[in-house]
């Protein structure tokens, strides 16, 4: 299951990726809306580390597309940062608090978590050796020159 996620030629590979992502960031989607939503009982804990719970958060949200199907990207990252903002403006109406500070720390998580994913993808595939059909063809064609 693992080398269909990652192989291009693998033939379930492609849909077995985009039902990741999409699955991957829908789970975290509900977990960060009902976190995020629901009133806090708990004392407010150090200065800033509700700017680093929301940057982890988003960061983890875009993370399943960027590592299983970056072509999602495109859509998965405004809609997380819309996403983000939506999540500011319900806030005042369940007794929290929406700031531009925590909207700016999801859009800074987003990104940051697709940028950690194509690196991840990237590693996996190296440390596998994993490679598009294209690629390998290219590999094993001589370079001009070689074989005359």
């Amino acid at each position: 299951m693992i080398r269909a996620l990652f192989s291009a030629t693998h033939p379930a590979g492609r849909a077995a990726r985009r039902r990741a992502a999409l699955g991957g960031t829908a789970v975290l989607a509900v977990a960060i809306g009902l976190l995020t939503l629901l009133p806090v009982s708990a004392p407010p804990g150090l200065p800033g580390a509700d700017k680093s719970y929301h940057v982890l958060a988003f960061a983890a949200l875009a993370l399943p597309c960027a590592l299983f199907h970056p072509r999602l990207l495109v859509w998965i990252l405004p809609g997380a940062v819309l996403y983000g903002g939506v999540i500011e403006l319900i806030q005042p109406s369940v007794g929290r608090e929406g700031e531009w500070a925590d909207f700016c720390a999801d859009a800074l998580g987003a990104g940051a978590g697709a940028v950690a994913g194509l690196a991840l993808r990237f590693a996996l595939k190296e440390w596998f050796g994993w490679r598009s059909r294209g690629a390998r063809a290219e590999k094993l064609r001589p370079m001009p020159g070689e074989g005359d």
